[in-house]
């Protein structure tokens, strides 16, 4: 009597069933670039149909490769209560899984401690090439991947992309769209609080918010710039020093919601209203965002979507693409809420409601918020 167990379906079964060789079927389910990607298609669907499974152990022995994608995430206080992170990985884990190919997931807090474990899953071969989030201007990461001559692709862009494989979303184009929103309401004097400086994305929001008000019309003056924030309390204590100017702007436009939510609290410690005396737009999308009072207008991002491409290119990348020819930008999308309306004072009249409301005591913002 037999054991009922069905037999493993081999290379062999999937040949013989589309009428082709062990070897066509070998190098389909590999990638090599020999193989059309019409019969690689027709390959990989019928090896799906019929239950094939490569064996992992054997199948890096005799191509080199693991099948698997590498993602080490920075999880740091800023990153914490990120919420499009888990969206994220479901984008990137789904792609991976309809190719057939594992995730590696590891999370450090420090770049310092990001960059030893990326390099430690490269020395243990547990990744193919690796999925870079928040690309630094200078990235030690982006030196380490290209001195070990592994394919690595960045969400996000940086100062020196030689070589480099990227999809981003149109960051920039969000800013310029934001400060042209406010213009069209009747805003004169906006400001930008941008990101961490040593993200390259805030160099190109700050250079979108700049062309924004270009396009508009409208001076541009350095003060109009806010030191950078990328939390609720730093933003809060940068819309402070913007809002109590001799002449503060009517609009305010962040780099990120997180700063953006610290707008509201400065706002009220200084007599205002953010959506009534004071107009406000970022960028991110977070859920927090809808709940303020009044909501906040922000671009949001598909974080599944954005997750899911990186994934797909990146398995191009590692098949053999040329990655400078891999490089896509995807637009934002603007969520309308209430935190944007036309002005209901003058930079002067502003600056004059501020000075009556102001606080003889300093305001003091915590830290660790």
């Amino acid at each position: 009597m037999g054991s009922g167990r069905q037999a493993r379906v081999t290379i062999a079964d999937v040949a013989r069933h589309l009428g082709v060789t062990k070897s066509t079927v070998s190098r389909a389910l590999n990638g090599y670039p020999d193989i059309a990607e019409g019969t690689r298609l027709r390959i990989s669907r019928a090896a799906e149909a019929l239950g094939y499974r490569p064996l992992s152990h054997a199948q890096a022995i005799r191509t080199g490769r693991t099948r698997s994608i590498g993602l080490v995430l920075q999880i740091d206080s800023e990153d914490s209560a990120r919420p499009f992170l888990a969206d994220f990985i479901a984008g990137v884990t789904q792609a991976a899984s309809d190719a057939t190919w594992t995730v590696t997931i590891a999370a450090e807090p420090t770049e310092e401690k990001v960059r030893s474990t990326v390099g430690r899953l490269i020395e243990e071969r547990k990744a193919d090439g690796f999925i870079l989030p928040r690309t630094l201007c200078s990235d030690p990461r982006v030196e380490l991947l290209r001195d070990q001559d592994v394919p690595f692709i960045m969400f996000g862009r940086t100062e020196d992309s030689r070589g480099c494989a990227w999809f981003d979303i149109q960051g920039e184009d969000a800013m310029s769209g934001a400060v042209a929103r406010l213009a069209a309401l009747g805003h004169t004097r906006i400001a930008h609080i941008p990101g961490g400086p040593q993200y390259f994305y805030s160099q190109l929001r700050i250079d979108g918010f700049q062309k924004g008000l270009s396009d508009a019309g409208l001076p541009f003056s350095p003060d109009l710039i806010g030191a950078p924030a990328m939390t609720r309390n730093s933003g809060a204590r940068v819309a402070h020093d913007l809002l109590t100017q001799a002449t503060p702007p009517t609009a305010i436009v962040c780099a990120v919601d997180r700063a953006a939510l610290g707008v509201y609290e400065a706002a009220s410690e200084l007599g205002l209203t953010v959506g009534q005396d004071v107009s406000l737009m970022a960028y991110d999308g977070l859920p927090e965002g809808a709940y303020a009072t009044p909501g906040l207008t922000t671009y949001a991002v598909d974080s599944f979507a954005a997750g899911s491409r990186l994934a797909e290119m990146l398995i191009q990348l590692i098949r053999g693409a040329d990655p400078e020819e891999l490089r896509e930008l995807a637009p934002p999308t603007l969520v309308e809420r209430g935190s944007d309306r036309p002005p209901s004072l003058t930079p002067a009249e502003l600056a004059q409601r501020v000075i009556d409301h102001h606080s003889k005591q300093p305001v003091q913002w915590e830290d660790n918020q």
